[in-house]
Formats: structure tokens, sequence, C-alpha cells
């Protein structure tokens, strides 16, 4: 009943990236992530970009299912790119030391090629990252997370805190729509019918109260794993533990392939960004 109204949550599949280990998987959008973001060269970039959105095509993952999270991360994008234009008009121009002026505006608000040119790279950036991350959250069970967090090192008391919290979501999800749908058959117009400031009440009327509920749950489960005298051993094993196969490694290496070219791209460059014009 709540499936379709889910924000982003684990979907179980048999393709490729679900065959993977949640380490191989995490330790990909973690390198590759930081690949992007260090650097701003256009090929690379492009290649990234072109390779997240391939695998998010083979993941199987519908749009509809994320489509709460693309629009927020879409939104947030925009708004981004618009603050860095208004707060630095010229800055593509200072970095690639040529002006190129499209369009005249007023005072300092020219339109420029190379202004243009770094708001793509910016772009370019988000697709890079964003549809790794959701491929990542969508297709690794939360088990299997907190087992993949555990094998690259970090603390298995964070690995099953991180576990938890993405368990508790769908449910906290669940009980919001619930509420919601609730209110509404009382006569409580929260759907996009109503006015905004309504809505805005209405769910604040929600999500607070939900909120205390929420903290007075995870004190229960706190307080559970503590009986079960839980975080007593320095390790624990995990029934999720998936070894590392030959395309794990593969999986691996390539991300580590994109990070040393990002890093080999500083000398070629003679730094972060990658000038035409020069």
């Amino acid at each position: 009943m709540f499936q379709d109204k889910k924000i982003i949550g684990y979907h179980a599949g048999t393709g490729f990236v679900h065959s993977l280990s949640g380490a191989s998987k995490l330790l990909f959008f973690i390198l590759v992530s930081v690949a992007a973001m260090i650097s701003y060269d256009t090929r690379l970039l492009l290649v990234i970009a072109i390779l997240s959105l391939s695998l998010f095509r083979l993941s199987g993952i519908r749009l509809r299912d994320v489509s709460f999270v693309l629009v927020f991360a879409g939104v947030f994008a925009i708004l981004n790119i618009l603050m860095v234009y208004l707060f630095a008009p010229q800055y593509g121009q200072d970095i690639y030391g040529s002006s190129t002026v499209l369009l005249d505006g007023l005072g300092i608000y020219n339109v420029s090629l190379q202004e243009l040119f770094y708001l793509f790279n910016l772009c370019l950036k988000y697709l890079c990252t964003i549809p790794l991350a959701v491929i990542f959250l969508m297709t690794t069970h939360p088990s299997q997370f907190a087992s993949s967090l555990n094998q690259i090192g970090i603390p298995y008391k964070i690995a099953y805190s991180v576990s938890l919290t993405l368990r508790y979501i769908p449910d906290l999800q669940e009980e919001f729509y619930l509420i919601k749908m609730s209110q509404e058959a009382r006569g409580l117009e929260l759907s996009s019918k109503a006015k905004l400031s309504q809505r805005i009440k209405g769910n604040l009327q929600i999500i607070i109260p939900l909120i205390f509920s929420s903290l007075e749950r995870i004190e229960t489960i706190a307080t559970a794993m503590e009986l079960r005298r839980f975080g007593k051993n320095k390790k624990r094993t995990w029934y999720t533990y998936q070894a590392f196969t030959k395309l794990d490694v593969l999986v691996i290496t390539l991300s580590l392939a994109f990070l040393l070219i990002s890093l080999g791209l500083f000398f070629v460059n003679h730094g972060r960004f990658y000038n035409p014009w020069r």
C-alpha cells in the first residue's frame, strides 16, 4: 500500500549491481565520488557521468521509486548553480583566463562562455554522484551495508547504527503517510489542493510528534540491545557477510583507476581545471 510512497530504501533484485558485495559498491561510490569532486576536468566528469547513468539503468531502479529524491536533488542543484552565478558571475572568466561574452547583462552580470562552462562542470558533478548514491542505497540491504562498513574497517557499533537507521526510515515514512491519510479522512486537507501554508502547518503537526515518538523507540531499541550484551566483544560476525569475488575486485580496481586518473590530471592540467582556452 505504501510501497509507492517510499522516499528511498532497499529494493531486492537479481541484476548485476545487486550481485556485487556491499563493500565493493561502497568503495566504488566513495572513490569515484571523490574523483569527481576533486577534479574539474570535463572529459573525466563526462565519462563518470555516463557510467553513473548507465549503472542506474542497469540496476533496474524505477524512477517513480526515487522521484522525490531526484526532484529534491535537482532543485538543490539548480539553486546551487544560481547562487554560484549570483555571487560570482565572473568566476569562470577568472579561472580560464579569457572572456567570451554571449549576452550582455546589468553591471557584472554578463553571460560568458567560460562561466557557462564552469557551471556545466558543476552540473556534471551532480550527475556523477547522485545516481551512484541512489544505486548504492537502493541495491544494498541494510544488514549488508553494515557488514560492508565493518569490512572496510569502520567499528561494528557505528555500522550497526547506520543499518538500524536505514531499516527505520521506511517504517517512519509508512507511519507518516498513515497518520496523514487518517487526518485527511477526518476532513483535514493536506494534499496539493490545500494552500501551501495549510499543508506546511498540517505536516508539521504530524512530523513533530512523530519525531518525539521516534526518540522513544530509539531508547527502547538501545535498551534491548544492551540487555542482549551488544558491544561486549571487539569483533562480531555478520549473517549477510559476502566475500569478494572477481567481479568485486574488478569494480574496486576500476574505482581506484578513476581516482588515480583524477589525481594524474592535476599534473596534466596544472591544477584542478581543464582549460580548453589555454
